[in-house]
């Protein structure tokens, strides 16, 4: 998948050299395994992804997040293109695939994938200053439908 993805950046217009991608120390306070900022690439906190798996997963996540800047030069202070953002890459990158939902200890058998989403956009969601109180659950519900059916660069949800 971060083989597919970063040719399809290429073809949007946005290559991805191998310096796209680094490993970074993150502060014990931080929630997220990592991070992409326009500009910089993306970062893998090396002290939260210890295995292949999770930094594989991370590094997809990260890389929807590009794809998306890519295509769409998200304005990244405006919760619904950051919910967006949150609600694909939480849907195409297998975050919240059943496996890893239970590991979590969440266990429902119909409709799990997207409250593992919702809740993950959230969280996401509030470490953005501009996404306060209710906000951000607006944001995200208000374009809930047509980013979750978003699939691009894929033909269908992987």
């Amino acid at each position: 998948m971060v083989k597919f993805l970063r040719q399809q950046m290429e073809k949007a217009g946005c290559p991805v050299r191998d310096s796209f991608f680094r490993a970074v120390y993150c502060p014990p306070h931080r929630a997220a395994q990592g991070a992409f900022m326009r500009g910089k690439g993306v970062f893998v906190c090396s002290n939260y992804s210890v295995l292949q798996e999770q930094v594989d997963r991370v590094i997809i996540h990260e890389l929807i997040h590009a794809f998306d800047d890519c295509r769409a030069k998200i304005n990244w202070n405006n919760c619904a293109h950051h919910a967006c953002s949150e609600i694909r890459a939480g849907h195409l990158s297998g975050d919240c695939h059943f496996k890893r939902e239970l590991l979590r200890g969440f266990l429902k058998l119909r409709g799990q994938g997207q409250e593992c989403v919702r809740r993950r956009v959230m969280e996401s969601l509030s470490a953005n200053p501009n996404c306060a109180g209710s906000v951000a659950k607006d944001s995200m519900e208000a374009v809930w439908d047509i980013c979750y059916n978003d699939t691009k660069p894929f033909d269908r949800a992987p």
